[in-house]
């Protein structure tokens, strides 16, 4: 066969990228997880006898399916078993709890719910019967089988919404973001050709396969032939001997992550390559100082490729690890081609394939593109001559912690219950390690007593608020800034006053 990562972005469907990559390399690893290895012609015949499993449920297409399941090959069978059906599938991050999961199972209107039973010392299933879901099953290490022969034809078109991923965004509550199999075929083919990889590499999922990226990284790897090791749970030092087993050449994930193998790194003798075989870090979702890329590249001894992308969009614009260092340190990257940026009054707004359909919300849609049919981000910045974009800031009040987006109100709505809290702002401060920390800035009532940070964690806690929501750091101030009309907190005086170095 003469197929090309090119040729093979034209696709139609996410599942007839899975049956042509199984053609013409069916015996190549895709996916591998520490002792186990799934090959490509694995991946198409396991997902179809679990997509027969799942019919013989009595899922059919267009039946939404919601899972919150960890970085597992038996999550990407299930999910692409969805995709050969034509369901239309919910993924949940599976760190949330009853606030986010509740709200996604209703606003969904999910039929089943896959969870993967007892998981880190929580109790999925138990969580699912408490929100009242419907369909419940497990799907660790067990999953639905069936006879393919009994499966109906596979979508013809993937245009239709089949995706339904969730977005804390500015609101208290998520936000349903609509995809099709095309806006994510758009981002992950963006991202391969922007990485410049080939089927030589050896990539990581070192980040929720139910995140937007999950999809994104599996069409890279159908599109280029090369396998990518799971991680399940991600920490250092444990998870190095599985890079280093495995020849990752590829890893990353976010700013975090970049922190996190260099702060490895610094243990090492001198001389001494943490990954040997690593040759390059990517990732996106949240700030990149530049002096986290020249700390990288210099005692790291690896190139260091960050972009922009959203739940909305997935991917925007990549860094190409052949540009210069000033332009990899300080830009977003370019835009691929057929994504158009505009920038109005100082905001990125988005045109293009990898653009998302809109929101479950049809007011929450209409709000969110203007009359062209550009997406409004929310996101400041502006593109240099050379077509590099530069973010400046964001219009959206959301705390951008690890990747993961986090709803400044959510959780100001739940200090607002604490008997020592008169008034609360929570707001991002910049953080090498995680992109931003979570700071909340407390005005107390007067004759209050003292309030610490662990007062407030475990306020918060009680309320339900997911442990990666958590504020790291208290402030407690006399009175907050507020402008003179409506007296509003004003929110940028907070993280001026605050995001230099504690004293």
């Amino acid at each position: 066969m003469n197929d090309t990562p090119h040729s093979l972005s034209s696709s139609r469907t996410l599942w007839e990228l899975v049956v042509r990559r199984a053609a013409l390399t069916p015996d190549r690893p895709v996916l591998i997880q520490r002792d186990r290895t799934l090959t490509f012609g694995e991946l198409r015949s396991r997902a179809e006898r679990v997509a027969a499993g799942l019919y013989g449920m009595g899922v059919r297409p267009g039946t939404v399916v919601a899972w919150q399941l960890p970085t597992r090959a038996e999550t990407v069978l299930l999910s692409l078993a969805l995709a050969r059906l034509g369901a239309v599938q919910s993924p949940v991050i599976p760190f949330y709890r009853d606030r986010e999961v509740g709200f996604a199972l209703r606003e969904s209107r999910a039929e089943f719910f896959a969870v993967p039973g007892v998981w880190r010392g929580h109790d999925h299933t138990e969580m699912a019967r408490r929100l009242g879901a419907k369909g419940i099953f497990e799907a660790y290490d067990t999953l639905p089988d069936g006879a393919p022969s009994m499966l109906p034809a596979p979508p013809a078109e993937g245009t239709s919404v089949r995706w339904i991923y969730w977005t804390s965004g500015t609101t208290s509550d998520p936000k349903g973001v609509l995809h099709t199999d095309r806006s994510l075929l758009a981002g992950g083919s963006c991202l391969a050709h922007a990485l410049r990889l080939t089927a030589d590499d050896v990539g990581s999922i070192a980040f929720p396969y139910a995140h937007i990226g999950g999809p994104d990284y599996l069409v890279m790897l159908l599109l280029y032939g090369f396998p990518a090791v799971l991680f399940e749970h991600f920490a250092l030092p444990d998870a190095l001997a599985e890079y280093r087993r495995h020849g990752v050449t590829v890893a990353g994930g976010s700013t975090a992550f970049y922190s996190l193998f260099l702060a490895e790194q610094r243990t090492q003798p001198p001389g001494t390559k943490l990954i040997p075989s690593l040759r390059l870090l990517a990732g996106g979702g949240a700030p990149k100082p530049p002096e986290v890329y020249h700390a990288v590249v210099r005692e790291m001894d690896v190139q260091l490729t960050h972009g922009y992308g959203m739940t909305e969009v997935p991917m925007i614009t990549m860094g190409d690890p052949r540009d210069t260092a000033e332009n990899l340190a300080t830009t977003e990257g370019r835009p691929p081609r057929g994504m158009e940026i505009r920038i109005t009054d100082g905001e990125v707004r988005l045109r293009g394939e990898a653009v998302c359909q809109g929101y479950l919300d049809p007011a929450q849609t209409a709000a969110a593109f203007d009359a062209e049919g550009f997406l409004r981000t929310g996101d400041l910045g502006h593109v240099t001559p050379s077509g590099h974009l530069v973010l400046t800031g964001r219009l959206k009040d959301v705390i951008i912690r690890k990747g993961e987006n986090i709803s400044a109100k959510e959780i100001e709505d739940l200090l607002a219950a604490h008997p020592l809290v008169a008034d609360a702002a929570v707001i991002g401060l910049p953080d090498a390690d995680r992109g931003e920390l979570v700071c909340a800035v407390v005005e107390q009532p007067p004759g209050a007593g003292e309030l610490t940070l662990p007062d407030v964690v475990s306020h918060l806690r009680t309320g339900g608020l997911s442990v990666h929501k958590l504020p790291e750091r208290l402030e407690v101030v006399d009175a907050l800034p507020r402008n003179e009309t409506l007296r509003k907190v004003l929110k940028y005086k907070l993280r001026e006053r605050f995001s230099g170095p504690l004293p």
